[in-house]
């Protein structure tokens, strides 16, 4: 991050909190920070804001780098983030960290917060069939688990030290200047503890771990797809994802993601279908058979005398999808009907349809009116790409004026 060396600030505050002078040391911090804040803690009656203020106090003069940042340019600077801020940390989590994440000496209802980890999200790909049908569904998955011969402590003993390199924070801003006003800070994390805040002996180090708390462990999941759910739906499995010290496990969240179906379209609780008639079908009647997603042989046919007019709908009651956690209750199968009119006829078959179908209009016009008009072409066009050609001409047509000469002076004047 650059950015200009800020103006100095208040640079006294933190100390005042604290109730000492600019020079303690930091045995002199951690005595001056326990007494008070014990004294101000909300679980004994004390200030939630002076035990906030506490807090951000130590927390910024307790880390050597926050404190030169603050001392050299105040308050300001660690608002405007050279110092990674103040105040990040929960105030109970500075507090716990005194007393071994027991609270209060001899007892206290706080105890140490807990952060909880974060989900696994996992999407599972399922077909149209699966949601119907319902299914279950067997996943091979690594996470990590406290280690068993140390209890997540990572050492023999059980013991830590908290990290001199980062005081614990587990993480560490240098700063480094650029020139007379620029200064470059960066925030990373320590690399003497890893980003833990704690390290352990090397001798005392757990054998089975190797002092990193968790070890790798398989385990296999049963996902159990219900009939009736939707793509993009949750199944989670609370507390399976990486556990780790002093966290509330994390859950494994597996997100539906539905295959498209080469026949069936699905919206909501209700199936599409799409099925084209030949035109004798759609006069004559129609009977065929359509295989529905559990296999069955569905017999579709029209009623006698029946016609089906182009770009219509049919509907069968419960033949859709099966309702989440109702699957007894079923939507509507929809049947989309397309015809398909011949290409041509020829004078015989034209003849022949004449003495079957109703009788065309007779004709409105006289014989003198029609000696009027005049003789016509019709040729077949596809509507929808001669109105993209014309659109596209159009936008052409506007692009090359743009470009003449004088075109932005038209405009200048016009928006004046």
């Amino acid at each position: 991050m650059f950015g200009r060396a800020p103006k100095k600030s208040d640079n006294t505050k933190y100390y005042e909190i604290l109730g000492v002078s600019k020079s303690a040391s930091p045995d002199d911090l951690k005595k001056a920070y326990k007494k008070a804040a014990i004294k101000n803690h909300p679980d004994k009656g004390g200030d939630p804001e002076k035990f906030k203020e506490l807090a951000q106090a130590y927390e910024v003069l307790s880390d050597p780098e926050k404190r030169e940042i603050y001392d050299q340019y105040g308050e300001d600077a660690l608002k405007e983030g050279m110092g990674g801020g103040g105040g990040g940390h929960d105030p109970f989590d500075i507090f716990s960290s005194f007393f071994g994440g027991g609270g209060f000496p001899g007892g206290g209802s706080r105890g140490r917060r807990q952060r909880r980890g974060e989900d696994v999200v996992h999407p599972l790909k399922v077909s149209l069939e699966d949601l119907y049908l319902g299914t279950s569904k067997k996943l091979s998955l690594s996470r990590n688990v406290l280690c068993s011969k140390c209890n997540g402590k990572g050492s023999k003993s059980g013991a830590s030290m908290t990290c001199a390199g980062c005081q614990g924070s587990g993480m560490k801003v240098s700063m480094r200047h650029l020139g007379a006003n620029m200064i470059q800070q960066m925030q990373h994390p320590c690399n003497e503890c890893k980003g833990t805040g704690e390290t352990i002996n090397d001798k005392d180090r757990c054998p089975q771990c190797k002092g990193d708390k968790v070890v790798q462990q398989k385990k296999v999941l049963e996902v159990h797809v219900e009939k009736g759910m939707q793509n993009s739906q949750k199944i989670t499995f609370p507390g399976e994802a990486d556990e780790a010290p002093d966290t509330i496990t994390g859950d494994i969240v597996f997100v539906l993601q539905q295959k498209e179906h080469p026949k069936f379209k699905r919206k909501g609780e209700d199936l599409f279908v799409e099925h084209t008639l030949s035109l004798t079908e759609a006069l004559c009647g129609f009977q065929f058979a359509l295989t529905h997603l559990d296999s069955r042989q569905l017999l579709i046919k029209s009623n006698p005398g029946e016609v089906v007019k182009p770009d219509s709908y049919k509907a069968i009651n419960d033949e859709g999808m099966p309702m989440y956690q109702r699957p007894f209750m079923k939507g509507k199968l929809y049947i989309h009907f397309t015809v398909e009119f011949p290409e041509s006829l020829t004078l015989e078959q034209v003849k022949a349809l004449e003495t079957i179908l109703p009788a065309r209009p007779a004709s409105q016009l006289t014989d003198m009116e029609l000696d009027e008009c005049e003789e016509t072409t019709l040729h077949d066009v596809n509507i929808e790409e001669e109105q993209r050609r014309r659109q596209q001409a159009q936008q052409e047509a506007y692009d090359e004026d743009d470009d003449m000469p004088g075109g932005a002076q038209r405009v200048q004047c016009a928006q004046q």
